[in-house]
């Protein structure tokens, strides 16, 4: 037979089939934790990435540039009156770009209570690019600007656009971060190795459950989208008898802030609140996953 070399590997964490971890349970005895993550970012004008709705045209791309402003603007606003109406904690996943350019809508989900979560300066750049140290700054700083506005430094990092260097895990347990949101590859949380001996756990971000990949990729209409969220929401119920699991919804207002894509959002948004009024799920945020998560490790 021929000799085969081992593929590389991420070197992070062993491979673990779902079926074979200790059971515990969420607090209050649930078996299913849900989390909203809700993607507050801004995008330079006139350069750089940014999710289109039309073909990209030479810069600077007004209607794509305004398309995505509507977020932060009306549609952002629009969301937090339906976390209001239901009493939804959300996880706010910050751009610290918005500080400069409209601090109101990131200070909004501050004074409610809301975990914010580092998301980079912009996602008008990816990380993954840059040299060591350039990222190591960019982590560093986007946690002291979050602590600087909100008054408590971020516990977890979102890469724009989920890119990451080699280092990335390293750079942020070393900058204090105890969690990142970057790998979809499970439905529980992960402990990272990391070279500082430090662990970075992984909390389970959706790249199926999640508006961009769903609405901008598949191009799947709203009503569709808030069926999935439901069934997805059900379905991990179910699952979630065998053992202890982790269900996030991933949304951006520029998207879901759409009136009538809000309008099914909020039958998806309504379904969640009954699951968390009836007892039946822990409707958290990724902080309070990994604290959880830490301690029945």
């Amino acid at each position: 037979m021929p000799a085969f070399d081992p593929i590389p590997g991420n070197g992070r964490f062993a491979y673990s089939p779902i079926i074979s971890r200790p059971l515990y349970r969420w607090p209050n005895g649930a078996r299913l934790a849900v989390y909203i993550g809700f993607n507050l970012e801004h995008f330079a004008f006139g350069e750089g990435l940014g999710a289109c709705i039309a073909p990209p045209s030479p810069q600077p791309d007004v209607l794509n540039y305004a398309w995505r402003e509507y977020g932060n603007r009306v549609g952002a606003w629009r969301c937090l009156d339906e976390f209001n109406r239901l009493a939804l904690p959300t996880a706010a996943i910050v751009n610290t770009a918005l500080y400069d350019h409209c601090p109101e809508l990131p200070n909004a989900f501050s004074q409610r209570g809301d975990e914010l979560i580092a998301h980079g300066h912009t996602n008008s750049v990816r990380q993954s690019s840059m040299p060591a140290n350039e990222e190591r700054a960019l982590v560093l700083g986007c946690r002291e600007r979050i602590a600087r506005y909100s008054g408590q430094a971020p516990a977890g990092w979102l890469s724009p656009w989920i890119s990451e260097s080699l280092a990335t895990p390293d750079l942020l347990a070393e900058a204090g971060y105890s969690y990142t949101l970057n790998w979809c590859h499970d439905d529980q949380p992960t402990a990272l190795c990391t070279r500082s001996g430090q662990t970075l756990w992984s909390i389970p971000y959706p790249q199926e459950l999640n508006d961009i990949p769903m609405i901008m990729g598949r191009q799947m209409d709203g009503q569709d989208f808030a069926d999935m969220v439901i069934c997805n929401l059900d379905e991990m119920l179910m699952q979630a008898t065998l053992q202890p699991l982790v269900m996030g919804l991933a949304l951006h207002p520029y998207i879901v802030g759409q009136p009538y894509r809000l309008r099914h959002l909020r039958r998806a948004l309504e379904h969640i609140a009954r699951a968390r009024d009836d007892g039946h799920i822990w409707l958290t945020t990724p902080g309070a996953i990994c604290q959880h998560a830490q301690q029945v490790a």
